[in-house]
């Protein structure tokens, strides 16, 4: 992952070169956000769905433990 991480920080700081000496079009910086934003939204879908079904997970194993509470206590 820090490999990745690296590669994508140098190609930042290549493209904000460029972006100062006008060198790269607007469009093209427009796309990538673009394309950053949609990730990030799959990204946050994901990580929801995931929460999810751990807390109907955690909340089902909750109920286990307290049937078991009451039926060790009689």
């Amino acid at each position: 992952m820090s490999l990745v991480k690296s590669i994508i920080d140098w190609m930042l700081e290549k493209e904000s070169d460029m972006a100062k000496s006008c060198s790269i079009p607007i469009k093209e910086i427009e796309y990538q956000i673009n394309k950053v934003e949609t990730e990030k939204q799959t990204i946050q879908k994901k990580y929801d769905e995931a929460m999810q079904e751990l807390n109907d997970i955690s909340q089902k194993l909750e109920k286990i433990k307290n049937i078991e509470l009451l039926r060790c206590e009689k």
